[in-house]
């Protein structure tokens, strides 16, 4: 009893310390419990599979800004990766037998290796003819879809998959456990060295060459995280719809991502995430007025790029929250001294 007294004071203590210091981790903290005992408050089924498909989309938004946000290497083909992880871990599951706890990670390897192939030829490429090349590889993996139907189904996808569990509460639980597990991964590695350099790479990369960084490297390696996380999405996706078609490759795919990650705010892996989780079910919600839908939908887009040009996140973040401009440390706005270095916050 004195080790767990002694462990549970020290965690209280980690936690009084690293959480409730800021309002944002507060609300992180909050979130996590809240889409954690969701189920059990109401096990709805039409609620349950609005929030796992927004979970599902949210790796997919996140995984996108890890490589366009950071990196600066602006993807608008980002569905390719989503494609090739369901169309994987589809074929996989229906011709191998292969159950979803393996044709998904499978499905997610498949799309690192898109990433790759991606990734190469568009080295040497910046901006917008980065984008558009980027762009093409969805529509050409779309072309040979359509091209072998008896492999891809054609136009009617694959269909007839296992399902990701026995019930939609545990569906609910993969998925929500993964998206929290990824997700924090992926703000774990742009937090640490790597995130450095690869947000280095986005402002100058002629700098970070100079500093004898491989960046070439780094930008293959950006485009394979990127890959890896939203084949994943791909292949629970698959497996929870139980189809892998051509909609997943879809150029609306890839543009609505980004729609997500600016509505959320880039450069940040949770802003892309909250958006998914904002806009996602509401549009959802709107479906019983298909007349006002997109009309709303683009209301509230435009509105947050003319005031809110970061994003809604990071702006909800700077009313509460204040940099240090000595030490960079983040306070309560309402204090007038940094927390850490006590420096004037005025």
């Amino acid at each position: 009893m004195a080790i767990a007294g002694f462990y549970l004071r020290r965690l209280y203590t980690i936690f009084k310390g690293e959480v409730l210091v800021l309002p944002s981790r507060v609300v992180v903290f909050l979130f996590f419990l809240a889409v954690l005992f969701l189920p059990i408050v109401t096990q709805d089924p039409y609620l349950l599979r609005i929030l796992i498909l927004t979970s599902i989309f949210a790796i997919l938004a996140a995984s996108w800004d890890l490589l366009s946000g950071f990196t600066g290497q602006l993807n608008f083909g980002h569905a390719l990766f989503f494609g090739v992880g369901a169309y994987t871990s589809a074929l996989l599951n229906l011709h191998a037998r292969i159950p979803p706890s393996g044709s998904i990670p499978l499905g997610a390897l498949a799309a690192v290796l898109a990433g790759l192939i991606i990734g190469i030829p568009c080295l040497r490429l910046r901006g917008t003819y980065l984008a558009l090349t980027t762009l093409a590889f969805p529509i050409i993996l779309m072309g040979i879809v359509f091209a072998i139907p008896s492999i891809t189904g054609g136009e009617l996808g694959v269909s007839g998959l296992d399902r990701l569990s026995r019930s939609r509460v545990s569906d609910y639980y993969i998925t929500v456990v993964l998206m929290l597990g990824l997700c924090t991964i992926m703000w774990k590695i742009t937090d640490s060295n790597t995130g450095v350099i690869f947000h280095a790479i986005r402002e100058d990369e002629l700098a970070v060459r100079t500093a004898g960084i491989n960046t070439t490297r780094y930008k293959l390696l950006a485009f394979s995280l990127s890959g890896f996380f939203a084949g994943i999405a791909g292949g629970l996706y698959a497996h929870f719809m139980r189809i892998a078609g051509p909609s997943t490759l879809e150029v609306s795919m890839s543009f609505t991502v980004v729609i997500w990650a600016v509505f959320g705010g880039i450069v940040t892996i949770y802003g892309p995430v909250g958006a998914v989780f904002i806009l996602f079910p509401v549009l959802e919600f709107l479906r019983f007025w298909p007349e006002f839908r997109m009309l709303m939908f683009a209301v509230v887009i435009l509105f947050i790029l003319l005031y809110m040009p970061d994003g809604l996140l990071p702006w909800l973040r700077d009313k509460i929250e204040e940099e240090c401009p000595r030490c960079k440390i983040r306070n309560v706005a309402t204090r007038k001294t940094c927390r850490v270095c006590t420096a004037p916050l005025d």
